[in-house]
């Protein structure tokens, strides 16, 4: 009897150490591009795949104001990251601008920047600059290289208020002169 105790112990041990199985997230309904999720909408899946596994939701990864959905996820389907975006991204949006003046070095991701754009008048005089977005935050500083590159060498992507993406977008279509100004002046070294 010992020794059929010892065995059934012996299996149970081998059987928990090589359980590899992890926690992530599955809808449970179908979502729309554009919902907004929180966990209430979600159900915990154990899943056994450890090479694939950090492409997906776990529990501990969501966020306290929940988030979007960026693209249409079925009901038990397992929430993939690039499926899933911060509630921030409904009030603003990612554009990348081609300046025509150089940035500070201490612009860096996470600065504020207040976007100026100013029209090409005739005689190809530039008309006065005016505020188009005020305090976008810078996400990257952009390498503008190669063939797509606009000659001036220099680009951000910034986060933008949605409200003012139409005024992004004309001054660049209309071939606007775009500067960038730092709101936020650093420390002292």
């Amino acid at each position: 009897m010992l020794l059929v105790a010892v065995s059934v112990g012996g299996v149970v041990a081998i059987v928990s150490a090589t359980d590899s199985t992890v926690q992530v997230m599955a809808a449970r309904s179908a979502v729309a591009p554009g919902d907004q999720l929180n966990a209430g909408d979600l159900v915990a899946v154990a899943v056994q795949m450890p090479a694939t596994v950090h492409l997906y939701l776990p529990p501990a990864d969501i966020p306290a104001d929940g988030f979007v959905a960026t693209r249409s996820i079925d009901a038990g389907e397992l929430i993939p990251l690039s499926a899933v975006g911060s509630t921030s991204g409904l009030q603003l949006a990612s554009i990348v601008l081609s300046l025509t003046n150089p940035l500070p070095q201490s612009v860096e991701p996470g600065s504020r920047l207040d976007v100026w754009s100013s029209r090409e008048a005739e005689g190809g005089e530039f008309a006065a600059p005016t505020v188009i977005v005020a305090s976008a935050i810078v996400v990257r500083l952009v390498a503008s290289e190669g063939l797509m590159s606009s000659g001036s060498g220099v680009a951000v992507e910034v986060l933008v208020p949605r409200f003012a993406i139409a005024r992004v977008l004309e001054g660049i279509a209309n071939g606007a002169a775009l500067s960038a100004v730092p709101v936020d002046l650093p420390l002292g070294d």
